[in-house]
């Protein structure tokens, strides 16, 4: 058995920065992916003619994992920036939204509403530490300082149509990172900036992928893992439909409720810590227009007969020539009834969301809607969230194991996937 040979399962953004750090520091990647392509949420797919994300990604000048990849790469000069809005479809209207001018002159709530929710956005954008929120459920930390009107008018809503029975298990300091990202991506009070990369994060996705084959890994497709081979406590090596692969050392990037199924030979306190994390579903919607829904890249929905959040008009971030991209995400647990439903229901849905959003649109601007679905897109963040979850390094010699969950408080993030994977491979060859 080789020993520098070292298997990373999955190929989205954290399993692609494992096997690019283990094939910088002399090791061999073999890279195991279940899908036709890598990127696992961010995949790209040919939209009729356009290539784009299945499900939309931005970038903010706080993701410097990211930047030094893209220099180490020779892709910083493909990563653009945008003056982005924000928008509010509330009470039947379009209204701006995510600056002081925004916020004071919001029709539909009272001027000491306004202010409470204004120095929560301020001082939550400023503060530097979490610790202290860990303990503390979001919806209480956020009414503590809004108030009830402006929870009910602002937050409810959004927390309602993503994260249902979920709401008051979440963590007030994975709901603040949130809120500093995005309000340290202003480069001034009354101005966002986003960035995007030229070509999409398939840019990133292509240039990761030959640069650790060029290094002499491997990367395999369409190549599901069945099992994890545990044995005298250290791991054995993989087996797929096809045959088995003896590893010394097995990292493993796929969402945490594939691990039991894969691993069911780790101890039973272990796989209990996995089993016990709970996931909120996607079914993303992607409209091609002929015309703008709207000028707004973030649009909040706080509207009684749509049951979404929000969506994003991605190419208010990046322009594509000759059409307008949407993104319209119905969140929901897993098990929630409504995620068995046809994608006709939800593409249905979408169409009457976006005429009533602008009465202007009329059938003939749809030029193309398609869905995709993602069981595992995010996971319930509860107070004390790290608490809950086993060690990186897992009491299996050989073995590490980690997904989006372990950045906590961070949200998930190519550039927070780059810097974790990095870190899991440096402390995997140790």
């Amino acid at each position: 058995m080789d020993s520098k040979r070292i298997a990373v399962l999955g190929a989205g953004p954290m399993g692609l920065a494992v096997a690019y750090q283990l094939a910088l520091d002399g090791y061999i990647p073999v890279v195991f992916e279940a899908d036709d392509r890598v990127g696992g949420m961010t995949a790209c797919f040919d939209f009729s003619g356009v290539k784009i994300e299945r499900y939309y990604h931005f970038h903010c000048t706080s993701d410097n994992a990211l930047f030094t990849l893209l220099e180490e790469l020779d892709l910083a000069d493909h990563l653009c920036w945008t003056s982005t809005r924000m928008g509010y479809y509330f009470q039947g209207r379009l209204q701006n939204w995510g600056d002081p001018w925004a916020l004071l002159t919001f029709s539909g709530l009272s001027l000491l509403a306004k202010i409470r929710y204004g120095l929560h956005a301020f001082f939550a954008a400023k503060r530097n530490h979490w610790q202290d929120l860990d303990k503390k459920d979001a919806v209480t930390w956020i009414r503590s300082w809004v108030g009830e009107e402006a929870y009910r008018t602002l937050w409810q809503p959004l927390f309602q149509y993503k994260f249902y029975h979920y709401t008051d298990q979440l963590s007030a300091a994975w709901i603040w990172s949130r809120i500093r990202r995005i309000g340290r991506s202003r480069y001034h009070l009354f101005k966002e900036k986003l960035g995007y990369l030229t070509g999409g994060s398939n840019t990133l996705l292509d240039a990761l992928k030959n640069k650790i084959e060029a290094l002499n890994g491997e990367i395999l497709l369409k190549t599901p893992v069945q099992k994890v081979v545990i044995s005298h406590g250290k791991v054995q090596g993989i087996q797929t439909n096809e045959q088995f692969y003896p590893f010394e050392r097995v990292i493993s990037t796929i969402p945490l409720p594939y691990v039991p199924q894969l691993m069911p030979d780790l101890p039973e306190t272990i796989l209990q810590q996995f089993k016990a994390i709970h996931n909120i579903a996607v079914v993303c919607v992607i409209v091609k227009l002929k015309r703008a829904l709207t000028d707004y890249f973030w649009l909040n929905i706080n509207n009684e007969t749509m049951d979404i959040p929000g969506l994003v008009e991605y190419t208010n971030l990046q322009p594509i020539e000759g059409c307008h991209i949407v993104y319209i995400p119905f969140y929901m647990p897993g098990d929630h009834p409504h995620y068995r439903d046809d994608n006709a229901v939800f593409l249905h849905k979408v169409k009457r969301y976006l005429m009533t959003i602008n009465p202007d649109l009329i059938e003939e601007d749809f030029i193309e809607l398609r869905a995709s679905r993602y069981r595992f897109a995010q996971p319930i963040c509860s107070p004390e969230f790290l608490k809950t979850l086993p060690p990186v390094a897992l009491p299996i010699k050989g073995l590490w194991v980690a997904d989006t969950s372990y950045y906590y408080p961070e949200d998930r993030g190519i550039s927070e996937s780059v810097a974790f994977g990095r870190k899991m491979a440096k402390d995997a060859i140790l």
